[in-house]
């Protein structure tokens, strides 16, 4: 069962949000939080495994709370709401670790599928969103990028490869023939090696490096 904490600071939107969930299989609603504080705290309290995370909120906001549940020991994937994809706060939520972003007014049908796929460890990220997250990244050389991979192991190199494209850990143990705790080390190493704090970042990466579809 997937454990989820709605964060909106709209009663309506949390209503809605916990309908369509509700009446998908595998995902229970553990709670609701109004603003950044309540999320950070809710979190703690009920350890789910994914938080919807609407970025405008009073009290914190959605970034900043994004960034204190990323740091968490156990960290909830983030899953980001917010009306428009243009928006510049939806860059900034994912480079502070959020795992995906959905549009408001488009979310009908793909909010479940989206929950799914940020607990079983992939990415939910359009072409769009991560063409402009790699036009944002600091620039780094080519050198330097790929010095950074030469210190990965083969299996880790694969490993960002497929979270690059998006793949969760299923996927990746499946494709690569590796047991799902060998994935779950090997992203937990291949992490620390390159000195990174999330699979969205090692995303960035892993499309800066070219690796994605090499």
């Amino acid at each position: 069962m997937i454990r989820v904490l709605i964060v909106d600071d709209q009663s309506l939107i949390r209503s809605g949000l916990r309908s369509a969930l509700e009446a998908a299989d595998g995902i229970e609603v553990v709670g609701e939080a109004a603003d950044g504080f309540q999320a950070v705290s809710a979190t703690r309290e009920y350890r789910p495994d994914v938080v919807i995370m609407d970025l405008y909120l009073p009290h914190g906001g959605g970034v900043e709370a994004t960034v204190q549940l990323v740091r968490m020991e156990e960290s909830p994937r983030v899953l980001a709401l917010t009306r428009f994809s243009t928006d510049d706060i939806v860059l900034q939520a994912l480079n502070a670790g959020a795992g995906g972003f959905l549009e408001k007014d488009h979310i009908a049908g793909e909010l479940a599928a989206a929950v799914r796929t940020l607990a079983a460890g992939g990415l939910v990220l359009s072409p769009e969103i991560m063409k402009k997250l790699v036009s944002q990244a600091p620039t780094r050389g080519s050198g330097f990028l790929g010095e950074k991979i030469r210190t990965l192991t083969d299996s880790e190199r694969n490993v960002l490869a497929l979270i690059g494209a998006g793949h969760p850990n299923q996927s990746i143990a499946e494709t690569l023939h590796l047991s799902l705790a060998s994935v779950k080390t090997h992203v937990s190493r291949m992490l620390a090696r390159l000195g990174l704090e999330n699979r969205t970042q090692a995303a960035i990466l892993a499309h800066e490096a070219d690796l994605v579809g090499a």
